[in-house]
Formats: C-alpha cells, sequence, structure tokens
C-alpha cells in the first residue's frame, strides 16, 4: 500500500527529473547557436554527442512515469500529471534533435563562411528557450493561465521565420550561388519554428494538467 507522501516524493522526482531534461535541452540549443554563429566545428560536434544524453534521459524518465502507473494506481490528478510528463519528455527530446540539426548545419559549412551575419536567427532561438523554460515552470505550479500566454509567443516567432524566409529567399534569387549556404539558414529557421512550436505542446499539456481539458493552445503546437 503506498503511503500519500512517499507518492508525492515519486511525482516531485519525476518532476526533478523533467526540469534537468528542459537544463539539458536548453543548453544544447544555447551550444547550438553559438557554433552556428562562429562556425565553430568542436562546439558543434559536442552539441550532436550530447544529444545522447538527453535521449537516455527521456528513457529514464519514461520509466519512472511507467513504473509509477503500473505500482501506484494513481487517482485522476496524478494520472495527469504522469501522463503529461511522458508527452512533455517526447517533446523535449524532438527539440535536442533540433538543435542537433542546428549543429549539423554548422559542420555543413565547411570552410565556407556565413552567407549574413546573424540577427533574426538569434533572437528565435531566445525566444524558443524562454518558451521552454517557462512552460516547464507552469507545469511544476500547474498554471493553466502562465501556461496560454507562453503559448502566444509563438506568434513572434513564426513572424520572425517568415522574415527570414523573405530575406535568404531574396538572397538566392539576386545571387545562385548563394543556394547552399540560404539553404542551410533556413533550416536552423525552420528547426527553432519546430522547437517553439514543442514549447507550445507543452503548454497544451499544463491546460491540461490543471484543467483536464485538453484546447490547442496558441497557433503551432505539431504534433
Amino acid at each position: 500500500m503506498r503511503t500519500r507522501s512517499g507518492f508525492d516524493r515519486e511525482i516531485q522526482l519525476l518532476q526533478e527529473q523533467i526540469l534537468l531534461m528542459g537544463s539539458m535541452v536548453e543548453k544544447q540549443l544555447d551550444r547550438s547557436i553559438a557554433a552556428l554563429r562562429t562556425l565553430d566545428h568542436d562546439l558543434a560536434r559536442r552539441v550532436i554527442e550530447g544529444d545522447d544524453e538527453i535521449d537516455r534521459l527521456r528513457f529514464q524518465i519514461e520509466e519512472h512515469a511507467i513504473q509509477l502507473i503500473a505500482t501506484q494506481a494513481p487517482m485522476a490528478s496524478d494520472l495527469r500529471a504522469i501522463v503529461a510528463a511522458l508527452s512533455i519528455v517526447v517533446d523535449m527530446e524532438r527539440m535536442g534533435d533540433h538543435a542537433e540539426g542546428i549543429a549539423k548545419i554548422t559542420l555543413m559549412h565547411g570552410d565556407l563562411p556565413l552567407l549574413k551575419p546573424l540577427v533574426d536567427i538569434p533572437r528565435m532561438a531566445d525566444i524558443a528557450r524562454g518558451m521552454l523554460h517557462r512552460a516547464l515552470d507552469a507545469f511544476v505550479e500547474k498554471d493553466a493561465d502562465a501556461a496560454r500566454r507562453i503559448a502566444e509567443e509563438d506568434d513572434e516567432v513564426d513572424l520572425l521565420y517568415n522574415q527570414v524566409y523573405r530575406e535568404l529567399l531574396t538572397y538566392m534569387l539576386n545571387d545562385p550561388r548563394t543556394i547552399d549556404r540560404a539553404t542551410w539558414l533556413l533550416w536552423v529557421a525552420h528547426n527553432l519554428e519546430r522547437i517553439a512550436d514543442r514549447a507550445t505542446n507543452i503548454c497544451e499539456r499544463v491546460v491540461f494538467l490543471a484543467t483536464g481539458q485538453m484546447p490547442e493552445v496558441g497557433t503551432g503546437s505539431v504534433r
């Protein structure tokens, strides 16, 4: 027979694991953009190697969550927290994949310089990282209102993506020799747009956790 205090400790441990994973994803995102800014191939390779650690932590969290379901007979509200956690770690693992993708694009440049100084792409990264960080805070606090506000920031990321797209398309049309490097930067922007979408997914899970309902929040969630 479980005790409530023991089960609460297990839920707290689950939350701590999720926050740790979120911190790792944020670090990966920061490093991937830093590597791209300076075309630091060594740093890009460390980002790629670091993705395995995120994957391992995802599976550890999933095993923990499944064990809680199997052994603790959680009540409805507890079960929502566990189910939300299972969904959140999938989105964060995908975010790690997107950061890894940015690092791989850095390596694709080889000895070529960046097409242009990065302005909007780092802004997209900053917003997406902030969305993730605060979405996880909202998860711990079960704050549905905060989650809805955070999800609205995805619109700003989408606007920046469209701006980057138009600018890079102009480069390609004006000089076909820029097509490869413009395309690579467009892939970076696409990865960042997807990270923000997945942060929106987390916000949806927070609303589900807090209210028992699963509405779409914002405009950019991705499945």
